[in-house]
């Protein structure tokens, strides 16, 4: 699956500043059509009406956190196979491997930079 620019992007996340942040970065790397999700139902919603080429979801967010927003996404046959990178800002090694064992395709650790945001990708747009 090639990196393609214009696809959409879905930032989930319920800090209005960390979706500012992360649109910002995105615009860096040259993404221009980002959508943004306050949480999980929220995203879910979005999700159903429109298909997104990778979703950037934080873990902790009320009601609906972004691992299960990542186990809906993998259940629901119509948006299984979208990217999905979630972003948290703990680095817990049974985090990761939960988020993994979900079907996420990479894993961010907060703060990063555009560097970093392109790096986890890229790698997920390798395979």
């Amino acid at each position: 699956m090639a990196l393609d620019l214009t696809m959409p992007v879905l930032v989930v996340d319920d800090y209005k500043t960390m979706i500012r942040i992360i649109r910002n970065l995105l615009k860096q790397l040259g993404f221009d059509d980002v959508d943004e999700a306050s949480d999980g139902t929220e995203a879910l919603g979005k999700m159903k009406e429109r298909r997104y080429g990778l979703v950037i979801s934080d873990w902790n967010m009320e009601p609906m956190t972004g691992y299960e927003l990542l186990k809906h996404v993998r259940s629901d046959p119509g948006l299984t196979r979208t990217p999905f990178i979630m972003v948290t800002a703990e680095s817990k090694t049974e985090n990761v491997i939960a988020a993994k064992k979900a079907g996420v395709n990479n894993y961010i650790v907060k703060p990063f930079n555009a560097q970093t945001l392109k790096g986890k990708i890229e790698a997920v747009f390798s395979d």
